[in-house]
């Protein structure tokens, strides 16, 4: 781990600020009044999977950086 910490350190915190981000305008959108209630419920469920889907993304780049693959530029 110490090896890669330094390269897995900015993956990890912008997608720990990104799913608190998406998290937040989640939160703050159920606790607005006069939006209908299958507005709320449809944007927090786009917001929670944009969520799964960023932190998808980091375990992915993760297991790329600990493979020894950083660019991904080389595959193309």
């Amino acid at each position: 781990m110490k090896k890669h910490g330094k390269k897995m350190a900015a993956p990890i915190i912008i997608a720990v600020v990104v799913v608190f981000y998406y998290l937040g305008i989640a939160a703050l959108f159920l606790w607005m009044e006069g939006v209908p209630f299958w507005a709320k419920v449809l944007l927090t469920v786009v917001l929670l999977a944009l969520s799964g889907v960023m932190l998808g993304v980091l375990v992915s780049r993760i297991k790329e950086i600990r493979s020894g693959e950083e660019d991904d530029l080389s595959k193309y």
